[in-house]
């Protein structure tokens, strides 16, 4: 099936996702300050620069959107069926560092909470 937009209004949409700040992150972000907890964002210093840092537990909490990162059995995680070969190719590259990214922060100490789906 073709795209109904445009290449450059495809452009336009895709430049406007957001990759920080997302209503799901700071839906988690509200709760875990409810709860007591006191984070930090975006630390540089990490891999991966986790989205919450959770400083004082050695705990990092990655928001990841279900399409993006390819979780299994959801439907939000479904691949495009139009330039399939780009598409897996960049949603495997991003599983693929994300398992990366879990395992040097297993080993510098740090303990991941898991992906939250989006």
């Amino acid at each position: 099936m073709p795209d109904k937009f445009t290449t450059q209004e495809r452009s336009r949409i895709m430049s406007r996702v957001k990759n920080r700040d997302t209503a799901p992150e700071k839906l988690v972000r509200q709760l875990l300050h409810k709860m007591g907890y006191r984070f930090r964002l975006q630390r540089k210093d990490l891999p991966g620069k986790p989205d919450i840092v959770l400083p004082k537990h050695k705990k990092v909490i990655f928001v990841h959107g279900c399409f993006w990162h390819g979780h299994a059995g959801c439907s939000r995680g479904a691949r495009p069926t139009s330039n399939s070969d780009f598409w897996n190719q960049k949603i495997e590259k991003n599983i693929n560092r994300d398992k990366n990214v879990q395992a040097q922060l297993c080993e510098s100490g740090w303990q991941s909470l898991g992906s939250i789906k989006e």
